[in-house]
């Protein structure tokens, strides 16, 4: 039996990286897929063309970071798919450099789509899983949220809030039985560090004891389990996927 067969996944930011490996792997283990993207309308056709022969799919061009937008988005999934149990708040973008050179926008802008896109995903999706009493919720971090990094603190400041976040949330709703956990993702492997100097890449495989980059398939297996009945008692956690590189 599929992992997720019966369910109903919303996924932010599917249709490149480690969002659209999500949506693959989830098609696969029998979920039906709703995933946002912001401004790609033919990676989101090709996405639905690509799995729409597996499982139900359909994209939503919508912006997290915006509260009002989120609440519409997740009444429509509510409107096309019956229901939602599994929320997986993955959209994200980095703007790093230096503390000395950081800009406030640079600031601002990591913080509403990295950090403010949880929230309001989460606050919009909380009211239909609270009536089904019954809900998963997986938040995207980072390694660095948890150890920092040299050159992106506003980065590493938002993923330390949104396993701030994460945390607060699955005390508040394990009542209701819904479950809220994280993944950490290490150095994942997508079309952002294919654009990277072969050096700096080879620095980052050095420093993993694995000594290889994860895949998107990796995280994605892991929002499976997370989200799957298999976790029905796991949650406030943080999982890293990262090869062993925090140890």
């Amino acid at each position: 039996m599929k992992l997720l067969e019966g369910k109903v996944a919303l996924i932010t930011g599917a249709t490149r990286g480690i969002g659209k490996g999500i949506a693959e792997v989830f098609a696969q283990q029998g979920a039906k897929v709703a995933f946002t993207y912001a401004g790609s309308v033919d990676k989101a056709k090709e996405l639905e063309a690509a799995l729409s022969s597996v499982t139900q799919i359909k994209g939503y061009q919508s912006d997290a970071s915006d509260y009002d937008a989120a609440q519409k988005l997740v009444d429509e999934v509510m409107a096309e798919f019956g229901k939602i149990d599994i929320l997986i708040n993955n959209a994200g973008i980095t703007k790093d450099n230096l503390l000395l050179r950081m800009s406030k926008e640079d600031w601002d802008i990591i913080m509403k789509v990295n950090l403010d896109s949880v929230f309001n995903l989460t606050k919009a999706v909380i009211k239909p899983m609270m009536k089904a009493k019954s809900g998963s919720i997986i938040n995207m971090t980072s390694v660095v949220g948890i150890s920092g990094n040299a050159g992106q603190a506003n980065y590493a400041a938002s993923k330390a809030g949104v396993i701030g976040f994460t945390k607060s949330v699955a005390l508040e709703l394990g009542s209701r039985n819904i479950r809220c956990n994280a993944i950490a993702p290490g150095f994942i492997e997508t079309e952002m560090t294919a654009a990277l100097d072969e050096k700096a890449v080879q620095m980052w495989k050095d420093s993993i004891p694995m000594k290889r980059l994860g895949q998107p398939e990796h995280i994605a297996n892991a929002c499976v389990f997370l989200g799957s009945d298999m976790a029905d008692y796991i949650s406030g956690q943080v999982l890293n996927v990262d090869g062993g590189l925090l140890t």
